[in-house]
């Protein structure tokens, strides 16, 4: 018994990682993709709205 929830806790943690490796995979293929994005259209960074003062800003790295 002791080795089936060994087993079972393996395997949640191997999912777990699993699960954190695509959610890391997918926000370095979009930070890939805007980079790309930004070296074809000659921009040096991306500009966004702030709601509050509806001035535009150069989005930061984790935005």
């Amino acid at each position: 018994m002791p080795q089936l929830i060994l087993l079972a806790a393996v395997g949640a943690v191997a999912w777990l990682g699993y699960k954190r490796f695509l959610t890391e995979a997918e926000r370095v293929s979009a930070r890939v993709r805007d980079a790309e994005k930004e070296a074809k259209s000659g921009a040096q960074g991306t500009l966004i709205e702030d709601p509050k003062t509806g001035e535009y800003r150069l989005r930061k790295p984790d935005e």
